[in-house]
Formats: C-alpha cells, structure tokens, sequence
C-alpha cells in the first residue's frame, strides 16, 4: 500500500485529503511544516504533497531533502511563476486550489503509476540523432512487448513486428538491434511504401552502371549497406513480388545481386521487418510470397493499439507535451481535467502519431495554461456519463449517504467557503479570486452554487 505523506499548514485541508486519501486505500501521515516533515524519514514515502506556502521554509525545500521521492506541490495562489518555478526545482507536478478530488486522485496515481517498478523495464534506445529515449508504457501488453525484445534481441534471428501505423514498430526494431551482438554495427531502415516501384529493386540490391536507363553509375543498394548490421523493413507487406524473391535469397543463401551484375556478392545481414497488414491472407491472394512469409516469422513481436493500451495514453501524452513545450517555449502548459479525459476515452485511430500532432495542436492554440478539449482538435467522441456534480452543503441532512462520506465529499470546499468567509472583509473580489487561483467569474458561480453571498458594502451617507 502506497505511504504519502501530506505537508499542510491548514487542519481543514490536511485532514480532508487524509480521509480521502485514506479511502481510497493509501496509508497516510502529516506535516504542518517542511521543519516538522524533515523530523520524519522521507525517503520512506511514496509521495510527498505538500503545500507550496509553509510557515518558515516552503514547501520546495523538500524536493531536495526526499529525492528520489517525488514532491507534488499544492498552491492556491493564482500566479503561474510559482508553480513553474517549483518543477524548474524538480517538483513532479502542481496542483492549484481549491481542487477537486477526481483531480487530485488521478493525479496522485499517475505520479505513483511513474514510480512502480516494472519486471521488465522500457528498454533504452538511442534516435537517428544520437539523443537517447526510453519506450513508454507499463501495461500488461507493453510489458509482454519488452520481455520479447529482451528474449529476441540478442538471438539474432529474423524478427517480423506487427501493429497498426503510429504504434511504433521502428523504435523496438532500433531497440533489438541495440540490445543484440550487431550494435556496433549500422541499422538502416527502409519504408517499403515511400519507394516508387519501378526503383525499389535497384534502392535495396544495387545496380551496375548502365543496367537500365538513366543508371550513370554504379549503385550499392541497402542490403549491402547493412552488411554486418540490421536492415529494418518497414510496411514490407508494400514490397513488389519480384523485389519479395530477391528478398528470399538473401535469407536463404546470404546473397545478394545489383540488377545488371552477374556476380553475386555474399553479405551478413539481420532482417527486421513490419507491416499492419496481414501477409498470411495477402498470401492467399498471391500477393505476398508465403515461403518469404515463413522466412520472416521466426519471432513475431505485435505491438497494441494506442486504444488498448489502458492508462499509457495520458503516460504518454505528458512526455509528448513536455517536449512539445519546450519546442514552442510554453512552459508550464498543462492538459484541463476535460481534455485529459478526451485523451482517453478517444480511440486514437492514428495511434502515437495522431496523439503527438494533437498534443502540438494543443500548445500553439491553447491561450493561458491550460489546454482544452477544443484545441486537441480531435473528432467528436461519443457522449459518455459525467459523474454528478457534489451537492452543496444543506442543514437536511445527506439523502441516502451517510454523514461521513457527506463529510468527505464535502470537505473542500468546506475549505472554499472556510476561506472566502475568512478573508472577504479583508479583500476585494478580485483579490479573493487571485489567492484561490481562480477567475472572478469562477469565484461568482461558487458563490452562487454554494450560495455564498457577497459581503454588502455600507453605502456612504449623500
């Protein structure tokens, strides 16, 4: 059971999220302080929430003292410059007040999803450009995805990766091929769909000077190049038939010809190949070579669509929009409550792709921090049950609930008009809305859901 430890000033906030955290089966303790927390064993939490204004040291100070623990900050002031500054110092995530408690929940575990170990790790692979990544995901059928890269890479043998376009089939043909004893050695990759037909044959196995028209000098093809290496074929369900039984001779002899050469050439190459088509049925219909399907499918590796993936979308979405922020110079962007919920429930026909050219959508027509449905730009999802909205508190009584889960439900915003009565003498309306971080129409529609009227202001003698 997942141990968090909440740091918060305040009773009433302290105590609403211990209850609710405790109902929804973490083992909870408390700060009112960072002095008081750093007194406990912090790197014995999983989390750590704390506020972001403590009396003495803030919050932040944490970050430091609990590594490699992560910190979610809370704050309820309005200004952007806080939270950001918090995740320059390394805070997993912010949250502002007064929050509900879906948010918060969702948010608490996908920070606890982050930190779970896995059996068998994302492995790391390095890009064409020579930055390293990790594949993203730990749902049961990415884990089962890494355990066959593992088992496969260093087997050398012919490896067919199967998957809808967009899932990913050339970062786990770079990962086997980093992993297995031919690392050192180059990958070349070859989309099968984006050469024209007519020179397929002459880009993979070379050709003489003047075997055809307009072939003014001698060419070494693909195969050759990854002599020693990996050669990635992708959609190589697109591959022409006789390309396909060129293709047949270099798994089955180790020999490759140019067109126009009468020499053969011997070569040492691993095939990698992948496809969204089904080569077994294209067989059938005489356009695939079931002998080179046979060749192929000594290991097969399918990758799931994006839409069956469980929670991985949104663990993918925030790294997406991390890197998409800082190309576009948006820091602190983040995805509402609503757009996050689309990311999920959308079926995500494109995959990965689609979900990084929305996410890009989002940061260049997102106005203030947060990005909306409406930017994503996706396709209308079918309509879907909200959860009702919690009811104001009332003098009679809780209906069917019981006055404890009342209590829960009900506790922040408790907080909201703990506040607001607290503080409105003292403040403007527009004052109240910047410590709560929220908007003055916002703060005028909780007053009216929660129906608490605005202080009257005595009007002068005239």
């Amino acid at each position: 059971m997942p141990r968090i430890l909440i740091v918060e000033d305040e009773a009433i906030i302290r105590s609403a999220l211990k209850r609710l955290l405790e109902r929804h089966d973490y083992t909870v303790s408390e700060a009112g302080s960072a002095e008081e927390a750093c007194q406990l064993e912090l790197k014995g939490f999983d989390l750590i929430i704390s506020d972001l204004r403590l009396p003495g040291e803030p919050g932040t100070t944490l970050i430091a003292e609990a590594t490699p623990v992560p910190v979610l900050i809370m704050t309820s002031y309005a200004s952007m410059r806080s939270a950001v500054e918090a995740l320059k110092l390394g805070a997993v995530d912010y949250v502002a007040k007064p929050f509900d408690h879906a948010e918060l929940l969702e948010t608490v575990e996908r920070i606890l999803h982050k930190q779970s170990m896995q059996q068998s790790p994302p492995p790391d692979i390095t890009d064409a450009g020579g930055s390293r990544q990790t594949m993203i995901g730990n749902c049961a059928a990415m884990q089962h995805v890494y355990t066959r890269i593992r088992k496969t890479a260093p087997a050398d043998v012919t490896v067919l990766i199967l998957g809808e376009s967009g899932t990913g089939k050339e970062l786990v043909a770079r990962a086997i091929h980093q992993q297995s004893k031919r690392a050192k050695a180059p990958l070349i990759s070859v989309n099968c769909a984006a050469i024209p037909e007519t020179l397929i044959e002459s880009e993979l196995f070379g050709h003489e000077k003047g075997a055809f028209t307009g072939a003014s000098a001698s060419r070494t093809g693909l195969v050759e190049a990854a002599d020693g290496g990996t050669l990635f074929l992708d959609e190589i369900g697109e591959l022409p038939l006789d390309a396909q039984a060129r293709l047949l001779r270099v798994l089955q002899e180790g020999e490759i010809r140019k067109i126009g050469s009468v020499e053969t050439r011997h070569v040492n190459v691993r095939l990698i190949a992948a496809t969204h088509r089904d080569l077994r049925a294209l067989s059938k219909t005489g356009e695939f070579r079931l002998d080179l399907y046979y060749r192929l499918n000594v290991m097969q590796i399918e990758l799931p669509p994006l839409r069956e993936r469980e929670d991985d979308v949104l663990e993918i979405a925030d790294i997406l929009l991390d890197k998409a922020c800082k190309r576009h110079e948006r820091a602190g962007l983040r995805l509402s409550r609503a757009a996050r919920q689309d990311l999920r429930d959308y079926p995500w026909p494109g995959n990965v792709r689609e979900l990084e050219n929305a996410l890009e959508r989002g940061v260049i027509l997102a106005e203030g921090h947060l990005i909306h449905p409406d930017d994503l730009g996706l396709a209308p999802i079918t309509a879907r049950p909200h959860p009702p909205t919690t009811n104001p508190p009332t003098s009679s009584g809780s209906g069917d609930k019981t006055a404890e889960e009342n209590e829960d439900d009900l506790s922040l915003e408790d907080y909201f008009q703990h506040f607001v009565l607290e503080h409105q003498d003292q403040m403007s309306e527009t004052e109240l809305a910047q410590k709560l971080g929220i908007s003055r129409k916002n703060l005028w529609e909780r007053r009216q859901r929660l129906g608490i009227p605005r202080k009257k202001t005595a009007r002068r003698p005239g």
